[in-house]
């Protein structure tokens, strides 16, 4: 018995060597700086911005003039019979024409459309930005999280492995006991039973922990889903103090919800501008040049007043213009009137939901900045408490060895100690995720 506890024991430690050897040192921030280059969701979100920053241009909103250039080329040939014709009742002859055109036209006025367009593209700009920033602090609170649940399940795998340890130990005792007719085969068989316990727990938190690990890889945007990491942040058991009335102004300015809100308030507000624009003229001015070119070969023809051949003839023609235009719309059966009316209500909707969600977000600030001051004083709790079990399987573990107690009491301890390591980074994790939701709630997770 003893030599299969010993090869169970091995194999265990042959195991975690083997992964500690294969992986790779990873810092909290390497972490995030890995899933914000992988994160496809970040990347089109850029390239979504992007585009907005290039169509953020006065051109795009139609201030300058509009220039075209076009060459017409036309070619034909006539045969012609016509006695009513005095002078030339019979022609044939092949002609061309090329004509070359430069035409300008330039909106002089159309209702400030031009100086609210800009300022609508100015602000999708802005939107672009701000949807970018909000996929990148969802992606960071995601990474955060799965770091430190890697940690909390490694954290757990190393007191299951101590636990294993105690019970193989006890077990290989037990057996030795039994050997010189110290032990009764009962007590071999509850110390074998927890030993078969402790090892089926030690599997099922390395599974654990390897799910935290893909997770996390995941969440890096890692092809290699499998790939291991030695974490070098420590995992300390502190939390840093936050002032409420700090927090709620961070939140007032810097949050990425309430900011991508308010900008499109001012979208809403640059649409009604858009829709009352239409009440006013439009004027507009339009100029050109053009120059044609008509090559013409006349064949046979004959001056009737000369008696000579006309033969080949090229005629041209410039042509320049500059022309005003001034339209107003008088009646279009009160469509620009609705168009403005539902614009006004569209604006006074946005600004509702901004003092909405304004209201949601404070009163969440407060619940999670209640929840993350009582969580704080559980983590201390939790540690006073793994403190004090693990101050006692200590004592049992001599009491046990001396014959004091017997396996059923000794169990019992062992497995409060293994509970009271769990409540424990139970509490830190959950201690973690509130303090990372405070910091996303105040605009803090940027890269």
């Amino acid at each position: 018995m003893r030599t299969k506890v010993i090869a169970v024991v091995c194999f265990f430690a042959v195991w975690g060597s083997q992964v500690l050897s294969a992986q790779d040192a990873l810092s909290l921030s390497q972490a995030i700086q890995t899933g914000l280059q992988n994160n496809y969701q970040i990347d089109i979100a850029d390239n979504e911005w992007a585009i907005t920053r290039s169509n953020n241009d006065w051109g795009q909103a139609g201030r300058y003039p509009t220039v075209n250039f076009s060459l017409i080329s036309t070619n034909g040939y006539v045969n012609r019979v016509d006695p009513s014709v005095i002078f030339q009742p019979e022609i044939a002859y092949f002609s061309g024409t090329v004509v070359g055109t430069v035409d300008a036209g330039w909106v002089l006025f159309d209702g400030y459309r031009v100086r609210t367009t800009k300022a609508q593209l100015e602000k999708l700009e802005e939107l672009g930005g701000q949807n970018a920033a909000l996929t990148v602090e969802n992606t960071i609170q995601d990474i955060i999280l799965a770091y430190y649940l890697v940690q909390i399940q490694d954290e757990q795998l190393q007191v299951v492995e101590e636990v294993l340890q105690l019970s193989s130990d006890r077990l290989a005792y037990q057996d030795l006991r039994r050997e010189y007719g110290q032990a009764s085969t009962f007590d071999l068989l509850q110390t074998r039973d927890a030993y078969l316990s402790d090892s089926t727990n030690y599997l099922l938190q390395q599974n654990n922990f390897q799910n935290a690990m893909r997770d996390l890889n995941l969440a890096m945007g890692e092809d290699e889903l499998g790939k291991t990491y030695k974490l070098t942040d420590p995992l300390v058991f502190e939390a840093p103090s936050f002032n409420l009335d700090t927090l709620r102004g961070r939140l007032q300015s810097n949050n990425n919800t309430l900011q991508l809100l308010r900008l499109q308030q001012d979208m809403a507000g640059i649409q009604r501008q858009l829709a009352e624009s239409d009440r006013y003229p439009r004027v507009s001015m339009n100029g050109g040049l053009s120059y044609s070119v008509n090559p013409r070969d006349n064949g046979d023809a004959i001056n009737r007043f000369t008696n000579e051949k006309i033969g080949f003839t090229v005629g041209r023609t410039f042509n320049g213009y500059l022309n005003f235009s001034a339209t107003y719309n008088i009646f279009d059966g009160g469509v620009r009137k609705r168009n403005v009316e539902n614009a006004q209500v569209r604006e006074l909707s946005s600004q509702y939901a901004l003092q909405d969600q304004e209201r949601m977000l404070f009163a969440g600030l407060e619940n999670k900045y209640a929840t993350y001051d009582t969580q704080r004083r559980v983590l201390q709790v939790t540690e006073d408490l793994l403190e004090n079990a693990r101050h006692n399987l200590d004592i049992a573990e001599e009491r046990f060895n001396g014959g004091l107690i017997n396996s059923f009491d000794y169990r019992t301890i062992q497995l409060g100690y293994i509970s009271a390591s769990q409540s424990r980074l139970n509490a830190y994790f959950n201690l973690k995720n509130t303090e990372t939701e405070l910091i996303r709630l105040i605009g803090g997770l940027v890269r």
